[in-house]
């Protein structure tokens, strides 16, 4: 078997805010579309995200800068210098996926008055969503969501304010997740590390 592709470092914002002008309403997250040509999940719902640029820099500095470059390119939502962003997760393409990426989600704060605008080229629609509601609709079909997507949306379920889930994420040791691909050709399933099969793949 070939060697598995060597993953790009990447970057993505998780990006909430409270639905509506009411204070009982739920915690939402930003969705793009990307767009129908893209040669890389086309027509999926995903986070804003895109791998680093060398003038993003190194290190934790270098990633955040990513993650908040890729939201302002794609959604047109720039965050103040003092925004913080807050690791939540960090997932890596299984090997047996010829395009990969090493990529370190950020849970930020949407700021006020700021409606997205897709750029119309790697996305074309956007809209905020109840984490319940994205998952719901991905699973009537309405929707078309990867698995690293599905996975934090469903972590976000707890979580009834942005500020909430940032002050529980705030400080947490974020380990990588590489999930495998396990079972035929023709029915293939995710196992994620403590799963059953994940340790035989």
């Amino acid at each position: 078997m070939a060697e598995p592709a060597t993953p790009r470092l990447a970057a993505s914002v998780i990006l909430l805010r409270r639905g509506g002008r009411h204070s009982d309403r739920a915690l939402e997250v930003l969705l793009l579309r990307r767009s129908e040509k893209a040669s890389f999940m086309p027509g999926v719902w995903v986070f804003p995200g895109g791998t680093r640029d060398p003038g993003d820099g190194e290190s934790a500095a270098g990633m955040r800068a990513c993650a908040v470059r890729e939201l302002a390119e794609e959604s047109g939502i720039e965050l103040e210098p003092e925004a913080e962003l807050v690791a939540f997760s960090r997932w890596i393409t299984p090997e047996v996926v010829p395009t990969r990426f090493d990529t370190l989600f950020f849970l930020a704060l949407a700021p006020a008055h700021s409606p997205p605008r897709p750029d119309g080229v790697e996305t074309t629609d956007a809209a905020w969503f109840e984490p319940r509601a994205a998952l719901d609709a991905h699973a009537a079909g309405e929707l078309k969501l990867v698995f690293p997507t599905i996975k934090q949306l469903e972590a976000l379920l707890p979580y009834r304010t942005g500020v909430a889930a940032i002050e529980a994420s705030r400080g947490r040791e974020v380990s990588p997740i590489l999930p495998k691909v396990v079972g035929e050709r023709e029915s293939p399933r995710i196992v994620l590390p403590g799963e059953p099969g994940y340790d035989d793949a």
